[in-house]
């Protein structure tokens, strides 16, 4: 017999009952959780594609009772939502890249241990996490550098966050210092070595940053609401939620089966351009995340684990 054959099979490891039970419940708690977070995004779905006039009547959840492309029409009728999403990208693109840039800059000079005043710096920073002048001095700021009714205020705010920046100097620091020192004893600059050793080996915090501020760059309307002025420089979002609060306003709101059976209103209700409205926003920027996700489980688990 050989000594293969003389090697007793291992019996497999048996679950108990109570392990079993438990297992189930995790199963069922994490289906319900997605369910809960599924079905109401499949229901917003489902009434940007059905009648405005049907849907107010209820008893639509999973599939259009009338189908009907009319809501988004509606949303792309005046041609401003084009403009919009033009000044969206220019602003998302240019936006993620300069506030990736500059942030993956300062968090390598914060992770030098040489760098003079590190910790007051760094204090100074956090500070701003806690303390803002508010918005009237952040207005008044603005108007001096400029930068109102400019497409610039999207960009310029937004370089650095320091919720992110913190993220990268904590991600450059679990790099081996080992390949900075081999680097500057080949003759590699401070620049060299940020582009050549650190960038390369941070693309999961990269990754994350990026769609963070490019999330923050898309569905931001609040800096072309109050900031700008010209029409023309309007981000989608707030082109839409000016279309909508003009919808809402001019509009006669439908508020039973029976007014909205007697009432002779058009196919297209605020409600239901509401629902357009949210998918037109969302469903780009949900595309981005398919070519990041490889990266996104390990980038946001950056500073849990120590050690």
């Amino acid at each position: 017999m050989s000594k293969a054959q003389r090697i007793p099979k291992t019996s497999a490891i048996k679950t108990s009952s109570s392990n079993r039970v438990i297992q189930v419940l995790i199963y069922l708690v994490i289906i319900g959780l997605c369910l809960i977070i599924l079905l109401p995004c499949l229901n917003v779905l489902v009434l940007a594609f059905n009648d405005g006039k049907d849907a107010a009547r209820g008893g639509i959840w999973f599939w259009p009772r009338q189908f009907t492309l009319e809501n988004f029409k509606e949303v792309f009728k005046d041609g401003s939502i084009s403009k919009a999403y033009i000044v969206t990208i220019a602003r998302t693109v240019l936006g993620t890249f300069f506030s990736l840039f500059v942030t993956t800059l300062a968090g390598f000079a914060l992770k030098q241990k040489d760098l003079p005043g590190r910790t007051v710096i760094t204090m100074l920073i956090t500070f701003t996490m806690l303390f803002g002048g508010g918005m009237i001095p952040t207005y008044i700021q603005y108007k001096n550098l400029h930068l109102l009714n400019s497409f610039w205020v999207y960009v310029v705010p937004s370089l650095v966050s320091v919720t992110y920046l913190l993220m990268v100097r904590t991600f450059f620091e679990g790099i081996p210092e080992s390949l900075e020192e081999s680097a500057k004893l080949d003759g590699c600059g401070f620049f060299k070595i940020y582009t050549l050793i650190m960038l390369p080996l941070s693309k999961p915090v990269i990754a994350v940053v990026g769609l963070y501020t490019a999330v923050n760059h898309w569905n931001d309307w609040f800096a072309g609401a109050f900031y700008v002025n010209d029409t023309q420089l309007w981000p989608v979002q707030t082109v839409l939620q000016q279309m909508l609060t003009k919808a809402m306003n001019s509009q006669q709101e439908v508020t039973s089966v029976a007014q909205a059976l007697a009432h002779n209103t058009v196919s297209v209700t605020s409600d239901s351009l509401k629902m357009a409205a949210v998918v037109v926003t969302t469903v780009p920027i949900l595309c981005v995340y398919p070519f990041v996700q490889k990266y996104f489980a390990k980038g946001a688990m950056i500073g849990a684990v120590k050690g």
